[in-house]
């Protein structure tokens, strides 16, 4: 697996992508100031896109099936998850646009060579507000386990007695 996007995995036999940009802009403006280099002030963050792109060989590797399902998931108008098949977690993605370019065609008017291009936007705030505070979440857990063990144990000792 190199990437998944929602349940659409990116493989060999799926979509195998040459390329991934990821681009992140943050928000600076300026305030002039007399006599002075202009101000700046730190507005947040912009838009992040990803765009995966490569080159599909449907004799080798996936197919215009592939990129069916994706325009399938685009026209859901849903955000999915997208990972990598290292671990990272990218955030919540919709699709922007799906690009192809056929070339090299069969007698049946198939392509042995298809380009494409896939631009995702990120939907969601932060990580943080995706699957919420870790360390909260962590002592909200260890707390439940300590309860439970403490249940367990006044069972028992009241099976002794």
């Amino acid at each position: 697996m190199m990437l998944t996007l929602g349940l659409f995995v990116f493989q060999l036999q799926t979509l195998p992508y040459q390329t991934m940009q990821r681009n992140v802009d943050y928000r600076w403006p300026s305030n002039s100031r007399v006599g002075l280099r202009p101000a700046l002030q730190f507005l947040g963050v912009e838009e992040e896109k990803v765009t995966v792109s490569g080159v599909l060989l449907p004799e080798i590797t996936g197919g215009k099936v592939s990129l069916q399902l994706l325009d399938a998931m685009a026209a859901e108008g849903r955000a999915w998850p997208l990972l990598e098949g290292t671990g990272t977690i990218y955030g919540m993605f919709v699709v922007n646009s799906v690009s192809e370019t056929r070339t090299e065609f069969f007698a049946v008017g198939s392509a042995r060579r298809i380009e494409f291009s896939l631009t995702l936007t990120r939907v969601d705030e932060s990580l943080t507000v995706l699957y919420g505070d870790l360390q909260a979440q962590a002592d909200n857990l260890l707390g439940q386990a300590g309860a439970m063990a403490n249940k367990a144990g006044s069972a028992i000792g009241g099976l002794f007695s």
